[in-house]
């Protein structure tokens, strides 16, 4: 292969994990669900779209999110996640490539998500100027195992694919 960046393909892939707090909104996929607790983090804490980021941002090697929006910046605390992943869009185009699609899940044992999924779909698709069809997100337990089996946290995985423009 003569030039790397003449591939027409690009796969990455994500993985995010926060802690349930007590007094912080629940957002999630874009979108605020009602729940009991929200998730800790610098940002907002919504593991999804961190995961679709450093999926995307791994596609081209580009690190991951940390690296381009770190926690140890105060510009970024409470920061809507919905931002960084608008920016990381441009980062992508910038780079020549735009989403094929994504293939997320989310494992909580609570709240019941699968409600939420198609407004998460239709938040996601709108940032990334993408058709909804393109993104695929699931939900599911961790069957009462571990940290998100005993409903100390979530964490998301994603899988992206990134064509070139």
């Amino acid at each position: 292969m003569e030039n790397k960046d003449a591939l027409l393909i690009r796969v990455g892939q994500g993985y995010d994990v926060h802690r349930f707090e007590a007094g912080r909104k629940l957002w999630l996929g874009g979108i605020h669900i009602p729940f009991e607790k929200g998730l800790l983090g610098h940002s907002d804490a919504d593991v999804l779209l961190h995961a679709i980021m450093d999926a995307m941002l791994g596609a081209l090697a580009l690190r991951d999110i940390g690296y381009h929006f770190p926690d140890t910046d105060p510009k970024y605390k409470d920061v809507d996640s919905k931002v960084l992943l608008k920016e990381t869009n441009k980062l992508i185009r910038e780079k020549g490539y735009q989403l094929g699609n994504i293939d997320a899940t989310i494992v909580a044992e609570r709240p019941k998500l699968n409600p939420h999924i198609p407004e998460m779909i239709t938040c996601i698709a709108m940032i990334l100027d993408a058709d909804p069809s393109q993104i695929s997100i699931k939900a599911t337990t961790n069957e009462r195992m571990g940290f998100v089996g005993n409903e100390e946290g979530m964490m998301a995985i994603a899988s992206v694919l990134l064509v070139r423009s």
